[in-house]
């Protein structure tokens, strides 16, 4: 069975978010660090993982994605 992930990642401490998901955490947060995708995340150098979880279906993960993207920050 596939694993997804939902995942956080910010510029620095009370910094910029960036809210993903993949089903590889690792390669995706390498990619992020290295600057290898252009974008958001490299214009604002959001590299540090501060959060993720685990899904068993990409539904799921979509589902999850889109409730932490109405967060507040607080």
């Amino acid at each position: 069975m596939k694993s997804y992930y939902v995942y956080i990642l910010a510029s620095q401490r009370n910094g910029t978010l960036y809210t993903g998901i993949t089903n590889d955490l690792i390669k995706r947060i390498e990619e992020h660090k290295n600057n290898y995708i252009d974008g958001f995340i490299k214009k604002y150098k959001v590299h540090l993982l501060v959060y993720y979880e685990q899904c068993d279906e990409i539904e799921s993960a979509i589902i999850r994605e889109k409730q932490l993207k109405r967060w507040n920050r607080k």
